[in-house]
């Protein structure tokens, strides 16, 4: 995939409000954007717009096609797992490194931090939940010293925050200290102890968005190429 040029001025702005309100769900998948209602809403052009719905259909989030308009994308099962591969290559190398050059301080710093997404998880505000897990999983990579790896790992969590942190609401069945016991891997293990810990954690990520997800591929299936244009010019 194409990596896209940061907007900037009013683009930048468009890209803001439509990618919150993507991660936080107030979008769903499958929901048409129309550039006709987002520019008069913002007070813009379409220029800017179209450019901030360009970029964020080049990160995986809109999909548009000829003569239907744009929505939030709906992935496939394919796409799912072929996003986890990615994220298992990203972070195994994260934690391993972690454990490797991680100073005292910042261990107990994510261990804090791990236990407070657990306690977040079995809470109703997804939004504040998704927010501390994106902070979890990146200071991770920030810690293991490779802002690259930091970068690229706070980019793919875009998608999985809606699959995951958004979609799908705690159950009293879940894992209290999921979490936690990530932390401790990283944390009190060797590099191989904290790869296999987070293969692990992404395996169970994978398997509950998979879950969550299968109305939308059925969607998905229905609607992939022909769904209704977000926009009509009057007759």
């Amino acid at each position: 995939m194409t990596e896209s040029k940061p907007p900037s001025g009013l683009a930048a702005e468009a890209y803001i409000v439509v990618r919150h309100r993507i991660l936080s769900g107030t979008i769903g998948l499958g929901q048409p954007i129309s550039r006709r209602k987002l520019a008069s809403e913002l007070r813009m052009s379409f220029l800017p717009v179209s450019e901030a719905l360009l970029r964020l259909e080049v990160e995986g989030l809109l999909e548009s096609r000829p003569r239907a308009g744009t929505r939030v994308r709906i992935p496939s099962a394919e796409d799912v797992q072929g996003h986890y591969v990615v994220r298992e290559a990203l972070e195994v190398q994260a934690a391993m490194r972690f454990a490797a050059v991680a100073t005292s301080g910042e261990r107990a710093e994510l261990t804090k931090l791990a236990a407070r997404v657990d306690g977040l998880g079995m809470q109703d505000d997804r939004a504040l939940y998704q927010a501390v897990h994106l902070r979890l999983h990146t200071r991770i990579a920030q810690h293991a010293r490779c802002p690259a790896l930091a970068t690229a790992i706070e980019r793919t969590h875009a998608l999985a925050s809606i699959w995951y942190c958004t979609l799908r609401q705690p159950e009293p069945s879940d894992p209290k200290s999921r979490h936690r016991e990530l932390a401790e891997a990283l944390c009190d293990g060797s590099g191989q102890q904290a790869a296999a810990a987070v293969r692990q954690h992404l395996a169970v990520a994978m398997e509950r968005s998979l879950e969550v997800l299968q109305p939308y591929f059925k969607l998905r299936k229905t609607t992939g190429t022909t769904f209704r244009r977000a926009e009509r010019r009057p007759s």
